[in-house]
């Protein structure tokens, strides 16, 4: 299925960044969940509608949609484009599914042609394409029908403005188009089942012909969300080697930022300069932000070439050989 890859454009914001290669958009990169900023590149951004505000408040001024419903409900709000150009652009808008891109856990949307599950399927904006004056703002309502069948739990997913226009990159022939989205956060009403599991633990690494001489090693696990709650998962990894000792440790890595109901992304995790005479397991244990879930793997790991062990083993069975033979001939030339 094809896909629509994004990043947040963060100063910590909910924005979606979507660049479009002929139809085959880029990947970018994903950051934490954002605090009260518009999604924007420079010349247009997307956000929630500013609610009605109540006595002694400024307003409700959002980075991104959070709801929650009932199955058989419909949710209703707004969502403003702000035109930052000095000419007027025509978008066209959609809501989308979000998920995790495989290789870095980065939030990612459906393009608007492939088939939609959630957040995608279920809303209906009352306007599928606004032109928009230069420095001006639209406004356009859009509802969340929720199916009486939605499996509970959290349904992540964007609004997104899409430019009309196709651009050229500078000296090439590939056609770019560029969109901007704000993340929804949909949570359907019911039982919620956080699960998560580590999985197909690897230690890769080019060992050497001679210690010393070998270059990084990586340990490349999954992380899999195998419930139904949005998780912000840490890993801590920890190799111990010859005699239980602690060879490498890397404690609290927050990659990705959001791990999606039903997905897995598969994380590489650089060791720098690992023991040249070294062998033993590798240990890693991930865990959601509450600590209430916890997952584990291992797997075994060699820094040193088999020549060499063999060599090295040698050499010990040739010592012990050659002491067992000295003694002998000690006690065969000492007088009774």
């Amino acid at each position: 299925m094809k896909s629509v890859r994004t990043q947040l454009t963060h100063r910590r914001s909910a924005a979606l960044l979507i660049t479009a290669f002929t139809l085959a958009l880029g990947l970018l990169t994903a950051s934490p969940p954002p605090v009260a900023h518009a999604a924007d590149n420079g010349r247009w951004s997307v956000f929630p509608a500013a609610r009605k505000a109540d006595k002694g408040s400024n307003g409700d001024h959002r980075a991104y949609f959070r709801m929650k419903a009932d199955p058989g409900r419909t949710v209703r709000d707004k969502v403003t484009v702000s035109n930052l150009a000095k000419e007027p652009v025509t978008f066209l808008l959609y809501a989308s599914d979000a998920y995790n891109t495989p290789r870095d856990g980065g939030f990612a949307v459906r393009e608007p042609t492939a088939k939609q599950r959630s957040v995608g399927a279920w809303a209906r904006l009352e306007r599928s394409e606004v032109t928009v004056p230069a420095g001006g703002k639209t406004t356009v309502p859009f509802t969340l029908a929720i199916p009486r069948n939605a499996p509970p739990g959290d349904h992540p997913g964007a609004v997104i403005a899409l430019d009309k226009r196709v651009a050229r990159a500078k000296g090439t022939g590939v056609g770019i188009r560029q969109a901007v989205g704000a993340r929804v956060y949909l949570q359907v009403k019911g039982e919620r089942a956080p699960g998560l599991s580590v999985r197909d633990v690897r230690f890769d690494y080019e060992v050497p012909p001679l210690p010393g001489l070998g270059k990084d090693a990586t340990v490349t696990y999954t992380l899999v969300n195998s419930g139904n709650v949005m998780l912000e998962p840490r890993v801590d990894l920890k190799a111990k080697g010859l005699f239980g000792r602690t060879s490498f440790d890397s404690a609290g890595n927050k990659l990705p930022a959001e791990l999606m109901p039903g997905q897995r992304v598969r994380i590489t995790q650089k060791w720098a300069g690992p023991p040249p005479l070294d062998w033993g397991s590798v240990e890693l244990t991930a865990s959601d932000k509450a600590g209430e879930l916890v997952a584990s793997g291992s797997t075994g790991y060699r820094t040193v070439h088999w020549g060499v062990l063999v060599t090295l083993a040698l050499v010990v069975v040739f010592l012990v050989v050659g002491v067992v033979v000295r003694r002998r001939r000690a006690r065969t030339t000492t007088p009774n």
